[in-house]
């Protein structure tokens, strides 16, 4: 995995200062880990935007005054108006120390089933783990070409070397489905509505009246 290295800067905590390192087109941030106190630094708002929309984890060295951390990005918080990242939180690695994340899923292949009309519907996109620094991935490959109709992928049909699985074992991964039948809709006379005969001659269901 390759390692992405990030020019921080330290900052003040508050909402006061955060919302003035907003304005200067950075993002507040906070490091922290179980070996030393919660660290506050601002980072270029164009670079942690493009961390938080990938399809791959990534480790990451942030540089700050003269010290440098290993860490991953733990988690972001968005603004719901423009899509862009104003909070993030990262978590120290310790080369010792397994540390639980999320995985984003790679599905690798068309399944069969897909090819035969079905429909394809992928549940999860990344999944739990938990790892030494040293094997976090970037991403877990899972193949689905073999599926046919009426297949499904739990997590506990998944096994990754060198990690735990943290998602609940009976959680559905992937599932292929038979497509439903399209529904005809037949409408039936209403009683009593004249209707054509086999000549093309409208009659009813009643007799010729005598009247």
């Amino acid at each position: 995995m390759d390692v992405i290295k990030i020019e921080a800067q330290p900052r003040a905590a508050g909402k006061k200062h955060a919302r003035e390192i907003r304005r200067g087109g950075r993002v507040p941030c906070v490091l922290y880990g179980r070996e030393v106190e919660s660290i506050h630094f601002s980072m270029d708002g164009l670079a942690l935007h493009r961390l938080v929309f990938t399809d791959e984890l990534h480790r990451l060295q942030v540089n700050l005054e003269g010290k440098s951390f290993d860490c991953i990005l733990k988690s972001f918080e968005m603004d719901p108006v423009h899509d862009e990242p104003v909070h993030a939180d990262f978590q120290l690695l310790m080369e010792n120390e397994a540390i639980e994340l999320n995985v984003p899923v790679q599905f690798i292949g068309t399944p069969k089933g897909q090819k035969d009309g079905g429909d394809v519907h992928y549940l999860v996109h990344e999944l739990t783990v938990s790892c030494l620094p040293k094997y976090i991935p970037d991403s877990l490959e899972v193949d689905i070409s073999h599926l046919g109709i009426g297949d499904i992928i739990h997590v506990s049909d998944l096994s990754f070397e060198n990690l735990v699985m943290i998602t609940p074992p009976q959680q559905t991964v992937v599932a292929v489905t038979a497509k439903k039948a399209e529904e005809v809709e037949v409408v039936a006379p209403i009683e009593g509505e004249p209707v054509e005969g086999e000549d093309g001659v409208e009659s009813t269901d009643e007799g010729d009246s005598d009247e």
